[in-house]
């Protein structure tokens, strides 16, 4: 049978704000969002990365699992990882059969309740211990004018995650004139409370770290006179959120 392979962009071996733990963190390559702050620009095509098998990869993260300790293990983000779900799916259900803990990071772009993916997702939940999800606004048209995609079905993703009992960590990037409005981060704070498994949210600054990758790629970053959040406007989020 052919191995499944995945594009890999990266990897971080002691991560530890990509779920519980200290944790191995792979970046799939591909993104269909184009989030206009977005800070790893270089990972929106579907070319280039490192082609490995799931069980390269296992191989690899396997090495740090002395430092996991109870509650660490595997992240995969992106990228956005569910455009490669065959190679998620393979890697969570070897690192289950290991006792691995598993934790997904996505934006839910690619979801969808029809046909083959929901198949696939459906087995990924059995094998996912905790889906980061991050609402980049609440709002549709606000979340395409930001993202070029509807949040329709993210917001649907995270209905399917509750319905199933699957835990969710929200993320929100707090970007001041798109984001960190008191009237959607109400809104976002009423749709996170129609979830009955989400146990933690949290707010993430926007910053500006990544913009020169935009410059090396030669493509206009359009949110060059914006500033990162002050922290009275984050715990002002936060406080909105029940956010840490």
């Amino acid at each position: 049978m052919e191995k499944i392979m995945g594009r890999i962009h990266s990897v971080e071996s002691f991560g530890s704000a990509d779920g519980p733990g200290i944790r191995y963190i792979v970046f799939l390559q591909g993104c269909n969002m184009r989030c206009k702050y977005c800070h790893n620009p270089d990972t929106w095509k579907f070319e280039g990365g490192q082609l490995l098998s799931a069980q390269e990869v296992l191989q690899k993260a396997v090495r740090y699992k002395a430092y996991w300790k109870n509650n660490g293990g595997i992240t995969v983000s992106g990228g956005e990882a569910l455009l490669q779900i065959d190679f998620v799916l393979e890697l969570f259900k070897l690192a289950k059969e290991k006792g691995i803990s598993t934790c997904l990071d996505t934006s839910g772009s690619p979801f969808t309740r029809q046909g083959s993916f929901y198949a696939k997702f459906e087995e990924l939940m059995k094998v996912t211990d905790v889906f980061l999800l991050d609402i980049k606004h609440i709002d549709d048209e606000k979340h395409r004018n930001l993202t070029g995609r509807t949040n329709e079905n993210i917001l649907d993703m995270a209905k399917c995650l509750s319905e199933n009992g699957k835990k969710i960590w929200i993320r929100h990037v707090l970007v001041p004139q798109i984001t960190d409005d008191d009237e959607y981060l109400k809104q976002l704070r009423a749709f996170i409370d129609t979830l009955k498994t989400v146990e933690r949210v949290e707010v993430l600054p926007y910053h500006t770290l990544g913009v020169f990758k935009w410059e090396n790629l030669n493509i206009p970053y359009e949110l060059k006179d914006i500033e990162p959040p002050t922290t009275q406007r984050i715990e002002n989020a936060k406080k909105i959120l029940d956010a840490i």
